[in-house]
This record gives structure tokens, sequence and C-alpha cells, in this order.
């Protein structure tokens, strides 16, 4: 079974400050066009998107350095909620270990990830930390959760779609868009049951 994880881009949540997603249409048959065809712009971190390292690291990989391996394979999606420390980073850690799928993690649910949290999850040696907010970090301070995850070559999944997804082993497909030189990226993301 597939489970799509990802926003709608035009009706998505929007980080505040962050331009929103816009359409134009070009042509239009219904006008007398001979196709349809829409222009867009966009932020590269609306909707369901990834942050590469070179988000909150100058000269660190950007989206197209990363290649596909941290977007692709088996993760573990844990239920949570509130501040997450450390000690709660660890036990989500050990459920991934004991379910197989401990270099992918998806926090589903109302979750902050705290700087003690985040330096738990960057020592672990993931691949990619997903969440559901358009963020991570709790809101007096993004930056420094960013540094910590993204100074260890983590790739950041934020905007993830997770509310009917019980907590267990998937298969998960994020890759970005193939932007060159671009610190984050929309996706299409979905898990594989």
């Amino acid at each position: 079974m597939l489970i799509d994880i990802t926003q709608e881009l035009f009706s998505c949540r929007v980080y505040p400050g962050d331009p929103a997603p816009k359409k134009e249409s070009l042509r239009s048959i219904a006008r007398g066009d001979a196709s349809n065809l829409t222009a867009f712009s966009m932020c590269a971190h609306n909707g369901t998107h990834v942050d590469a390292p070179l988000h909150f690291v100058d000269g660190a990989r950007s989206v197209d350095q990363m290649g596909l391996d941290p977007f692709v394979g088996p993760c573990f999606v844990a239920r949570c909620a509130g501040a997450l420390t450390a000690e709660d980073a660890g036990a989500v850690l050990a459920r991934a270990r004991d379910a197989g799928a401990a270099e992918r993690v998806l926090l589903a649910g109302p979750v902050t990830v705290m700087a003690d949290a985040a330096r738990a999850f960057a020592a672990a040696g993931l691949k990619l930390l997903g969440n559901e907010s358009q963020t991570f970090g709790p809101d007096d301070d993004h930056k420094t959760v960013h540094q910590i995850l993204l100074g260890a070559g983590l790739v950041l999944l934020e905007g993830a779609v997770l509310t009917d997804v019980a907590e267990g082993v998937y298969f998960l497909s994020a890759a970005p868009l193939d932007l060159g030189g671009c610190e984050g990226a929309p996706c299409r993301a979905f898990l594989m049951d």
C-alpha cells in the first residue's frame, strides 16, 4: 500500500516570512489556446520539502550533491509529542534499531526537537530525519537545532503529512527536485507499507 505524505503545494502550510507558492495560467484550452500551461513560483522550503546541509552550514553540500540514498529506503515512523529530549531521542532510536530501520526516522505528531535531542540524532549516524512541522527546533531557536543536524550531514524532511500513519517500519521515497546549488527543494514523499 502506498501512503502519500506530501502536502498539496498551493494550499500548503508556509513558514512565517517565506513567500507562498503561486501559480499562473499562461495558456488555457478554455480560452482558445491549443494547450494548458501553468507557471509557478515558490520558495524551496514550501510544503513538503527537504533541507540539505547548505541550508544552515555555509559551504556544505547542496541538494544536488546529496545523491538519492538519504531520501529512499527503509525508515521508521515514531509517534511522538511535546519537547523531545535526548532521552526521548534515544528511545526513538532504540525502537528504530529494534525494527531494523535506523537510518531514516520520521517523527509523527506535534513534536519539537530540542538541541540535546538533535545531538543524539546527529550522533546516531542517521541519513534523514523528518517531521510534520515546516521546520525543526523550538520557535525561539531553529538555527541551533538545524546547525546540529545539518552540520552532522543529515538531510531533513519537513512538512510531511503523518497524521494517520501508524508507528512502524515503511519504505520511504522522498527524492527532492534536482535543484543545482540549492539548500532545499520540494519533494513528493510517500511511504510503502
